[in-house]
């Protein structure tokens, strides 16, 4: 890795924002890279100058129900719950601008309760892929490419199918993170909108029913078969994510069982 990649990468790896494979190829520059180790320690030791109690400050509630009503209110306006959508984001918004949304939305997640964490989670690794424009590792819509790229990163293999056919072509993979755990996350395409089918092994050997959840203007399905949990979350509209879910659902088991 030349030192080019790796000044553009340092703060998010500053920021545990980095893949596995990033985060592992960052570590080892700067165990050889002296001038890249450097900036690295002045950027850590700024945050924590900047972390002392006089510097900081911390919202009042009045503040987060301001901007949960602004919300509210911008969602009613659009027809739909945040319409502002990932669509138009991926679309036309500088990366700045996208940055300052996430800010401000990412904060809202993960102050739920236990129950809810790990859907805060699923919908927290969706928005960093856009967020990050680090949508995929291995960028193909051919599953024959996309499945191997798994080999020797994960501890399973994840099924992967093309449902191009059924207009939600495969855009790639990459891996992510959920409760602590590395994880695969498959990237489809519908229009202009992007659904994360986060996929692991799933701690009950049985098939669970297909449940549906709306969070934070995203809609995310979750079911269990064949010994592995699915996730699949995006700003589509419930139907459509669903007919997504129906169709991995349908592929992903004979998939599954030809590869054991």
């Amino acid at each position: 890795m030349s030192c080019a990649k790796p000044r553009e990468l340092i703060h998010a790896y500053l920021d545990g924002e980095l893949d596995v494979v990033r985060s592992v190829e960052m570590e080892e520059h700067l165990k050889e890279c002296t001038t890249c180790a450097e900036a690295y320690d002045a950027l850590r030791s700024l945050r924590s100058e900047l972390s002392v109690q006089e510097l900081s400050f911390k919202a009042p509630p009045s503040l987060h129900k301001r901007i949960r009503k602004a919300l509210r209110v911008e969602a009613q306006s659009e027809g739909s719950s945040w319409a502002i959508g990932w669509r138009w984001l991926s679309a036309a918004v500088p990366v700045a601008a996208v940055a300052v949304f996430a800010l401000a939305v990412l904060p809202l997640l993960g102050r739920s309760g236990g129950g809810d964490r790990l859907i805060d989670e699923v919908i927290s690794g969706h928005v960093r892929s856009l967020m990050v424009e680090h949508l995929t590792d291995v960028a193909s819509s051919d599953k024959h490419t996309v499945k191997p790229w798994f080999d020797g990163k994960l501890d399973f293999s994840p099924a992967v199918v093309d449902l191009a056919d059924h207009g939600f072509p495969l855009l790639g993979g990459r891996l992510d993170y959920v409760e602590g755990r590395p994880v695969a996350a498959l990237v489809y395409g519908r229009h202009k909108h992007f659904i994360n089918l986060f996929v692991w092994p799933s701690p009950v050997a049985s098939a669970g029913e297909e449940e549906a959840v709306s969070r934070h203007g995203f809609t995310l399905i979750h079911w269990s078969a064949g010994g592995m949990m699915y996730w699949a979350v995006s700003d589509l509209n419930p139907a459509e994510l669903g007919e997504f879910a129906g169709f991995v659902r349908e592929r992903a088991a004979p998939s599954a069982a030809a590869s054991g």
